[in-house]
């Protein structure tokens, strides 16, 4: 077997590899560097059980990073559990292929209850009076207290949100270093978001200063990654999920659902809240894609009539485009619609900011049901937006309940990059870069591709 460390760099594209990535751009120069064909949506969740599986999403189930979980009744993002993928990981065909194989999978998605040998995950603490406590979930279960000791507390309010920066990609890239060193596990996975946070908030235009300095930062992790990876004998993959393209604002497909009568809504204390179960026709809004759940058939010509119609929305595919795209799965909605290259689904239903729910104003990925940008930016409208986040926690300390509503509810402009849908050329979209030209093939690599590339890394490549 070849030791191999996997690096995958959230939004890297081939065009954003040059001056401001000297390690990336080396590594690209002695080795290779490809195009990665990848799927729909494009987005972590999905493309991340993709590369793994080697399947599409209608066969590993990652449809999105959430779905409606239509026995509960729920719509549900960023879970956890890789018990909710389907198909053979990546890890488990090369265990077959040796008994001796470990792999320790370093904050990829999907990483509780894995059968990987070594894993970490973010998972705060959500105490009863209402905190949200950093913390990770490791196994085995005694790295998360060696990691801490080492390292201190995972940063978690630094991995997203408008406080987001290089510390929380630093602290996993240490996290990765350690384990490389303690285990040796055979193959490492390792995840870096961090360009990701600038390419959303600024766009992806190379010559701003500030997308400059992040390319600059989670390059030096990777170089200090690759040093240790050589130091080791490593083979090195570099891997990206998908292209950030440049955003110009965002559609509200629920608000125009709900305008028709489609979206049920219920009233709690003054706040409406989307009724999920009650709707005869939702959308889970993931970046460019939205899943449209039509649970009253009768509805359903007149809710893509709708969506077709809809400004800023390229494409609504129905059972057929869906088999075609390879998103046809029972957890996908009835309907899938694609925005404009310079759009994006917002997943706003209410008409009247004072009736929004109270987490709408919150960092909170698990109850919105929807993905949420506009959650890497203070609320323009706050004076001193860092010093009333602090003011709030404070309170929180001393015991008082108080919400942490930093975000703004109406300022959609404020997100300048976005995805999901594929990109219209290849150097705005995913990549692969490796360190052995010769298991490098020919042109674009297939996200389907990928697992048995790491495994021909792993293990050399099968007899033709």
């Amino acid at each position: 077997m070849q030791p191999t460390l996997v690096l995958l760099v959230v939004g890297l594209a081939p065009r954003l590899v040059g001056p401001h990535t000297p390690n990336l751009a080396k590594l690209a120069a002695r080795g290779g560097l490809r195009p990665l064909r990848t799927v729909t949506p494009a987005v972590t969740c999905t493309v991340q059980s993709t590369l793994v599986t080697g399947l599409m999403p209608s066969g590993h189930g990652a449809v999105a990073n959430g779905w409606y979980f239509r026995d509960s009744a729920e719509v549900l993002l960023w879970r956890q559990s890789n018990r909710l993928i389907a198909g053979e990981k990546i890890w488990d065909a090369a265990k077959k292929l040796d008994p001796d194989f470990t792999c320790a999978k370093m904050f990829w998605w999907y990483n509780m209850y894995s059968t990987a040998d070594i894993s970490a995950t973010p998972r705060p603490m959500y105490p009863a009076d209402g905190r949200k406590i950093p913390d990770h979930y490791t196994q085995p279960s005694s790295l998360r207290d060696e990691l801490n000791a080492k390292l201190g507390t995972f940063p978690l309010f630094k991995f997203w949100g408008p406080l987001a920066d290089i510390s929380s990609s630093a602290w996993i890239k240490d996290a990765t270093l350690h384990v490389m060193r303690t285990r040796r596990p055979t193959l490492t996975l390792c995840y870096l978001p961090h360009l990701d946070y600038d390419l959303q908030r600024l766009g992806p235009d190379v010559a701003h200063p500030t997308l400059q300095r992040a390319l600059r930062e989670v390059d030096q992790l990777c170089g200090e990654l690759i040093e240790e990876a050589e130091r080791e004998g490593r083979h090195v993959l570099v891997v990206s999920e998908y292209g950030i393209t440049p955003a110009t604002d965002a559609i509200h497909i629920n608000r125009a659902l709900r305008d028709a009568g489609h979206i049920a809504v219920r009233e709690e204390m003054g706040r409406e809240l989307l009724d999920a179960g009650a709707s005869p026709a939702f959308a889970l809004a993931d970046h460019q894609i939205a899943h449209v759940y039509v649970q009253d058939p009768s509805r359903l010509q007149a809710v893509r009539a709708l969506l077709e119609g809809l400004d800023g929305v390229e494409a609504v595919w129905g059972e057929d485009e869906k088999r075609a795209h390879g998103l046809d799965h029972p957890r996908s909605g009835e309907l899938v619609a694609i925005s404009r290259a310079d759009r994006w689904f917002s997943y706003y239903y209410w008409q009247d900011d004072a009736r929004a729910p109270d987490f709408a104003r919150t960092v909170d990925i698990h109850r919105k049901p929807g993905y949420d940008p506009v959650e890497l930016f203070f609320d323009p409208a706050l004076r001193l937006p860092k010093l009333a986040a602090g003011w709030r926690l404070a309170l929180r300390k001393l015991g008082q309940r108080r919400l942490l509503d930093v975000i703004s509810l109406e300022d959609t402009k404020l997100v300048k990059g976005t995805h999901g849908r594929l990109t219209e050329a290849p150097e705005d979209g995913p990549l692969v870069i490796g360190s052995a030209p010769e298991l490098l093939p020919e042109g674009e690599i297939a996200a389907t591709a990928f697992k048995p590339l790491v495994l021909d890394h792993l293990f050399g490549p099968k007899p033709s």
